[in-house]
């Protein structure tokens, strides 16, 4: 029906003039059949028994599935999306004996020269900034305990819709030092520490003056004497250095909420309000109540690790670094990304891309020698008697000799007739 001549005769039989062309009968009886087969609706249980029997990932089944279930569309229409769909998963398909891991590197770190080097706001947050471009995809890949600027967004369940409901879990979850319950004063005459707390604030965030004074207490090891909303605070040894020691002790005690998350931030996103944090802390966050577990996350892998297990790291490194290309505006591959993913964990747990990880553990003493450290890799590996058996890429292209991929793995053997 795609030919000129197909269109003729679809404008012809939708004229009903088939009768007067000079067409045979039987092309014009197979034009109707096209044409009532066209018109064919598809339902949920054909696209189902279509799909069942696809040799398609049934990730992308299903997702297809979904898609067309949406939709009226006939049957002959359902097997052109079908053939379409075919047609780019094979296409797309790597050939075997390719190099899979030169390519990813080559497709990750070619737009990682076109990326930026600052730091922006996050998400439209003016209040948070979060490193963004080359340095957060260095931060990625080399697998850092500890992010530089620690984030998390936090998604609530639906019963929290009310603004004052989502500040007041906001104030549970921000930590609370003195600097933000009152003014902190030091008075040199008396040699004695004054805090002014602030009763409205004590109010919003739910502190009572007394579980200040006994915090203190409790944490600093020393006398409180309690005026109205004044604390008063002597050291034990009156001295002007351990004034000041005492100052930084009673500054650094958190009286409410999570020790390490220093600002939270609330938005309406669409019809929900979300929580942006300064600093994470998931496996606390996910005890609260109203915090949707399924839906909030982290920029920190190793602490999703620790909480969720390897799968959700590996899936956290994948979209974590395509949040990062792509904010910069770069299209690359899921499947390069996901190769690094899976190349990182692996071995059940996260290992960075450098000479303590993933490039210092390679079998090939070349290949290790090519990445950092070329001197020491050789030395130890010319005491220990290694052996280099030339099967990477690196290797052989160090050598000079024709790599182990495409048709150059291919051995042919040959017998000779007697």
């Amino acid at each position: 029906m795609k030919t000129s001549q197909g269109r003729r005769w679809f404008s012809l039989a939708k004229k009903d003039t088939l009768v007067k062309t000079n067409i045979s009968k039987a092309a014009a009886n197979k034009v109707v059949r096209l044409l009532e087969a066209t018109k064919k609706v598809a339902t949920p249980k054909t696209i189902d028994s279509k799909l069942n029997g696809l040799a398609l990932p049934a990730s992308i089944i299903e997702e297809l599935r979904c898609d067309l279930h949406k939709i009226e569309i006939t049957e002959s229409q359902l097997d052109d999306i079908v053939n379409t769909i075919i047609d780019a998963y094979e296409r797309a398909k790597v050939e075997p004996c390719e190099a899979v891991g030169v390519i990813a590197a080559q497709s990750i770190g070619e737009p990682g020269t076109q990326m930026t080097m600052r730091t922006f706001h996050y998400a439209g947050v003016a209040e948070i900034n979060v490193t963004l471009g080359l340095p957060r995809l260095i931060e990625i890949v080399d697998a850092r305990k500890n992010p530089s600027t620690p984030i998390m967004t936090i998604k609530l369940e639906p019963g929290y819709a009310d603004r004052d409901k989502v500040q007041a879990l906001a104030w549970e979850i921000q930590k609370a030092t003195i600097l933000h319950l009152g003014d902190l004063t030091i008075n040199l005459t008396e040699m004695q520490i004054v805090c002014d707390l602030n009763e409205k604030i004590l109010n919003q965030r739910k502190i009572a003056v007394d579980d200040v004074a006994q915090k203190i207490r409790d944490m600093a090891k020393i006398e409180v004497h309690q005026n109205n909303r004044k604390l008063l605070i002597r050291p034990k040894n009156v001295s002007y250095r351990e004034l000041l020691q005492l100052v930084e002790k009673i500054k650094s005690i958190t009286f409410k909420g999570i020790e390490d998350i220093r600002r939270v931030v609330v938005r309406k996103e669409n019809d929900e309000y979300v929580l942006y944090t300064e600093g994470t802390a998931l496996k606390k966050i996910l005890q609260f109540d109203g915090v949707d577990a399924t839906r909030t996350k982290t920029n920190n892998i190793n602490e999703i690790e620790e909480v969720l297990g390897i799968e959700a790291a590996r899936n956290a490194i994948i979209s974590e670094a395509m949040d990062t290309l792509r904010e910069q505006g770069l299209e690359v591959d899921v499947r390069h990304i996901m190769l690094v993913a899976d190349m990182m964990t692996v071995d059940g747990e996260v290992k960075q891309i450098g000479r303590h990880g993933i490039a210092g553990e390679k079998a090939s003493v070349l290949s290790r020698a090519a990445f950092e450290m070329t001197v020491n890799h050789l030395l130890d590996a010319a005491v220990r008697g290694d052996v280099d058996e030339l099967t990477g890429v690196t290797e052989n292209v160090i050598v000079g000799q024709p790599i182990r991929l495409g048709t150059g793995d291919i051995t042919l053997t040959y017998k000779a007739k007697k």
